[in-house]
């Protein structure tokens, strides 16, 4: 389900469901909750949805003082247009869905073995032990 936000020319966003304006902090909450929502400007009667989750990102980054790498940037403006907007559109969406299923799953395994109690200290001695890619050969008493 889709949540419906209208933005006004004084910059607030309204929430068409709850009736009442909400802050840019409110719409991030919705989409972490996994809300798919659509912002549409009033005045020029548009949809503004990547323009105002951008600008959530850019509010995020202003907080932790970095988002995005900033060689990355670099090669983003580099790049193009073009060539960036082709590399969100193709790989980033794909990359960052198949990393956050990983790490999903990844997490439920833990908590998982963590529910069975296991120990991993032993387990994890024992394997490395096994799979050493360099052995220490053993030296003969004649050398």
């Amino acid at each position: 389900m889709k949540k419906i936000y209208k933005k006004y020319p004084n910059r607030r966003i309204y929430d068409t469901e709850t009736s009442g304006y909400v802050t840019l902090n409110e719409v991030a909450e919705a989409i972490r909750e996994g809300k798919e929502v659509e912002i549409f400007d009033v005045k020029r009667n548009e949809d503004v949805t990547a323009l105002t989750l951008t600008q959530i990102i850019m509010e995020q980054a202003k907080k932790n003082k970095s988002l995005i790498p900033v060689k990355l940037l670099h090669l983003f403006i580099q790049s193009g247009e073009t060539v960036m907007t082709d590399f969100f559109e193709n790989y980033f969406e794909k990359s960052l869905e198949n990393f956050l299923t990983y790490r999903q799953e990844m997490e439920k395994q833990f908590k998982l073995y963590m529910a069975l109690g296991m120990d991993f200290t032993e387990k994890t001695r024992k394997v490395m032990d096994k799979i050493n890619p360099f052995p220490i050969p053993k030296l003969s008493k004649d050398s």
